[in-house]
C-alpha cells in the first residue's frame, strides 16, 4: 500500500505501492496548536482514499508535469471544483437545514445573553463549529439545545461531555 501524507508544507513520503494504492492527505495549515490540540486558525483534517494504480500514475504525471505542485494540490483543486460544480445544491441544503457554512464560533457572552433570556438555541454547522474554551459546562448544556455539526468541532472534554445527549 502506498501511504501519502501532505503536511502543512505539502512535504510528501510514500512507501511500497499496489495496484489499488491507499492515500492519506493531511491538508494543514502550519498553525500552532496548543496541547489540546485546538487553537489552530482554521481547520483540516486527514482524510483517505483508495486509488487505482492509473489514477494515482495520472495524477504523479500530471504533477511531475507541473500543473500540480503535489498530489495534495491536486485533490483539494479537484474536491473544491467538485464542490463549486455542486454549489446550488449545498446551499439549498443548507437553506432546509438551516446550518452555517463555514466557522461558527461559539462565545460565553451569546451563550449568556441566550440564558439570561431564558431561551435556547439550535446550532448546525457545515464546517468548523468552535465553543470557546472560557464557556462553562452547565452554560453550554442550559443554553444549547442541539448541535450538529458536519465536518470539526472544537470544544473542551468537559463541554463535549455535557453536550453529549445532544450533539447529531
Amino acid at each position: 500500500m502506498e501511504n501519502v501524507r501532505a503536511t502543512a508544507s505539502d512535504v510528501v513520503t510514500a512507501t511500497a505501492a499496489t495496484p489499488a494504492a491507499r492515500t492519506t492527505i493531511e491538508a494543514g495549515d502550519g498553525m500552532p496548536t496548543s496541547a489540546s490540540g485546538r487553537g489552530r486558525g482554521s481547520e483540516s483534517e486527514k482524510l483517505t482514499i483508495n486509488l487505482g494504480a492509473v489514477d494515482l500514475g495520472s495524477i504523479d504525471l500530471l504533477v511531475a508535469e507541473g500543473f500540480f505542485s503535489n498530489r495534495s494540490d491536486l485533490i483539494r483543486t479537484a474536491v473544491r471544483n467538485l464542490l463549486a460544480d455542486h454549489r446550488d445544491i449545498i446551499n439549498g441544503a443548507l437553506a432546509r437545514q438551516e446550518r452555517t457554512l463555514g466557522l461558527r464560533r461559539i462565545t460565553r457572552l451569546e451563550l449568556e445573553a441566550l440564558h439570561e433570556a431564558g431561551q435556547r438555541v439550535r446550532i448546525g454547522v457545515v464546517g468548523l463549529a468552535v465553543i470557546d474554551d472560557d464557556v462553562p459546562p452547565d452554560l453550554a448544556q442550559q443554553t444549547i439545545a442541539q448541535l450538529s455539526v458536519l465536518g470539526s468541532l472544537q470544544a473542551s472534554a468537559a463541554v463535549r461531555k455535557a453536550l453529549a445527549g445532544r450533539l447529531v
